[in-house]
């Protein structure tokens, strides 16, 4: 398994009021609260319980909604972590203090 593949979720469930618990394939797991999105733009969806309870899995790793809902699975990573963007991706550091 790849770095790439360690840090893509494995398992999601939805949390009353707009949790989620996530699970990686490096064995990090926990609670993420997204209450700060609920309600606005897209994310109204989210006020009707059945649809938040609908969290899962999609393509690449991203955790979705319906079809109009899609969080990056790395930013998710990041926020339940607290790494930094330069933590996670070390190499992104380098590549653009060489540019």
């Amino acid at each position: 398994m790849n770095d790439r593949e360690l840090l893509r979720p494995v398992e999601v469930r939805a949390r009353a009021p707009y949790r989620i618990w996530l699970s990686y394939a490096d064995g990090i797991e926990g609670e993420v609260d997204l209450s700060h999105l609920a309600g606005k733009g897209v994310f109204t969806a989210w006020t009707d319980p059945s649809f938040f309870a609908q969290a899962r899995i999609g393509p690449g790793g991203a955790i979705c909604w319906g079809d109009s809902i899609d969080m990056c699975p790395d930013a998710l990573y990041l926020r339940l972590t607290g790494m930094s963007v330069q933590e996670y991706m070390p190499k992104l550091r380098h590549s653009l203090a060489g540019a």
